[in-house]
């Protein structure tokens, strides 16, 4: 971000292609195609900067990789593949001429999944549909399916809906104050999945947080940044800059969300007025493992006998490096048994938008990652990004289980108000 083709020799120039990236590539992986690898996409994206137009094929290569930076892990020579893909869809978003209907789906969605109010106008229809069982009957018929592979994808992945309360605007500490903190509520995290919001301030309030959540925000910006529309972005990232200012720090649940927030440094310097005001944000933004961590528990821990299988969210693991934090926390509460998952470092599937633009790629990698989940034979999956949850939860349910699926903060709520398992295993997947 805030990238030119100039810095971009130098960028490329630092991949050697020695293929340590190869093993941990979802769509290496699940092709063996070189051009849909890392490096093979750094060559594609040299052919162009050579000269080499944005051909159909070569877009389609660009498409097809989530984003998930595994490859920047893995990688020896500190390739920084995340700015180099990300400015490449935002020259593809520029030069490449899309057809018709891809534009209208993909408008669409950029037209609904940033926009909170959106989302909650559709709540009501979507909850209706659900409890009439017309889900089960369009699923059965696999009328969607034949008409629109993407279409089909995301009438699979919405999650059960029950009420959707309100948080206000502040939720007091519990006890002695030790902090006070910003809590970003996310778009699909508080349509969707709002019980993860309220166990979130609840957990910080008992952790001695006043939590102030602005009524002012909105969407930080982050599926808009992560597929190239770039001044969407910018213009997202400024209104969350305005709405968090006031506060020192700010607890982010959802991975993809908090990984945007931290790039915005990068997204807004070369805007004069906004570059220090979001280097500031960028700066004081906390996954909320991350931040627990940094604090310090207070809490008493009470027992919850389940055993988890905990899932790597790749904005959390590969974008932003946290790995340990959340195994402590949970670690931490008595009776918990925690089950690894094999190949953390490959991807569920979804990365944000991807499981509705790349539907069949995305199932294979969502069953995949389900059948490792089934291997631990744990009851419950616990992860820390709301696209993650969908996404895994439809592939074991494709495989015809229904696993409870929880947040790391439902885990560590039930355990701080000693609701047991009971809270957790009696939810649906």
């Amino acid at each position: 971000m805030a990238m030119n083709d100039e810095d971009l020799p130098k960028l490329l120039g630092d991949c050697v292609h020695c293929g340590f990236c190869l093993p941990t590539c979802p769509t290496y992986v699940l092709w063996g195609e070189e051009m849909d690898s890392p490096r093979g996409r750094i060559h594609l994206m040299e052919q162009n900067l050579e000269g080499a137009p944005l051909s159909a094929p070569m877009v389609q290569h660009f498409d097809q990789c989530l984003g998930c930076m595994a490859c920047v892990t893995a990688c020896p020579s500190g390739v920084q593949y995340d700015k180099l893909i990300e400015t490449t869809r935002a020259k593809v978003e520029r030069e490449h001429p899309r057809s018709l209907p891809e534009r209208a789906f993909r408008e669409t969605i950029f037209q609904l999944f940033p926009y909170p109010r959106r989302l909650r106008a559709l709540r009501g229809p979507l909850r209706a549909y659900q409890k009439a069982g017309l889900d089960r009957l369009v699923r059965r018929s696999g009328l969607l399916e034949r008409l629109s592979p993407s279409l089909a994808a995301m009438e699979r992945l919405a999650p059960p809906l029950g009420p959707s309360p309100k948080l206000p605007e502040r939720v007091a500490a519990r006890g002695e104050r030790r902090a006070t903190v910003g809590m970003l509520t996310g778009c699909v995290q508080r349509e969707f999945f709002p019980g993860v919001n309220a166990a979130t301030a609840r957990v910080l309030a008992m952790e001695g947080c006043d939590v102030v959540i602005p009524k002012a925000q909105g969407c930080c910006g982050a599926l808009s940044l992560h597929s190239g529309r770039e001044e969407e972005a910018r213009a997202f990232a400024r209104r969350t800059v305005v709405a968090f200012e006031a506060v020192d720090v700010i607890v982010v649940n959802a991975a993809g969300c908090g990984s945007a927030m931290k790039e915005y440094r990068d997204l807004l310097s070369d805007d004069p007025e906004w570059a220090g005001r979001a280097e500031a944000l960028s700066a004081k933004t906390r996954d909320l493992a991350e931040y627990l961590g940094e604090l310090g528990p207070r809490a008493p821990r009470r027992p919850v006998p389940v055993t988890i299988a905990y899932h790597d969210a790749c904005h959390l693991s590969h974008a932003q490096g946290i790995r340990a934090e959340p195994r402590a926390l949970l670690a931490g509460i008595p009776e918990l048994t925690i089950k690894e998952i094999a190949d953390p470092e490959i991807c569920c599937g979804s990365a944000g938008t991807y499981n509705l633009f790349q539907p069949e790629a995305a199932g294979r990698l969502g069953d995949r990652k389900a059948a490792d989940v089934r291997a631990t034979e744990a009851e419950l999956l616990v992860a820390a990004n709301p696209g993650c949850s969908m996404q895994i939860a439809t592939a074991l349910e494709r495989q015809g289980v229904r696993l409870p699926v929880a947040h790391t903060a439902e885990v560590l709520d039930a355990s701080l108000r000693g609701l047991g398992r009971a809270a957790l295993l009696g939810r649906s997947g």
